[in-house]
């Protein structure tokens, strides 16, 4: 069986506003998550978030603590991830409608109030409790929602 996979993601809250990234390409899905993704051998887990906030939104930012390790899992496809959370500050940039991910996943980034959160889906369901709290959070084992199941 494989081991789970390993991703670092980004909790960025500006202007008192969380920053989502829809990651499915050409509108497969509506779903939102936080920026991140999965992480490089031998580069740590601030490099590898850095690197990929960068390549999905064109911010560049400093990463902070860990705030929440996610899990989340599909028992059918053999399929288990890790996520963790790590508070982050824009440094430099800002988010335009021109900006291109390099891999063409993210399709679409914005910032949300909490109050906007709940008209849209998201994944982790504790993520408006991980930005706006400033405590240390886990959840064991959320399912992975597929495209065809939103």
């Amino acid at each position: 069986m494989p081991t789970p996979r390993l991703a670092a993601r980004a909790i960025i809250v500006h202007n008192n506003r969380l920053l989502l990234v829809n990651a499915y390409p050409e509108g497969q899905s509506d779903l939102w998550c936080a920026p991140g993704g999965g992480v490089e051998n031998h580069s740590s887990l601030h490099d590898n978030l850095a690197r990929e906030v960068h390549e999905e939104t064109g911010l560049t930012v400093a990463v902070g603590a860990p705030c929440l390790i996610n899990e989340f899992h599909d028992p059918e496809l053999k399929f288990h991830q890790v996520d963790l959370f790590f508070r982050c500050t824009i440094t430099s940039g800002a988010l335009t409608s021109t900006w291109q991910d390099p891999e063409n996943i993210v399709s679409k980034r914005r910032f949300f109030t909490r109050a906007e959160l709940a008209t849209i889906d998201f994944r982790p369901l504790s993520l408006p409790d991980a930005a706006w709290d400033n405590e240390m959070r886990y959840d064991p084992l959320e399912l992975l929602l597929k495209p065809s199941a939103l």
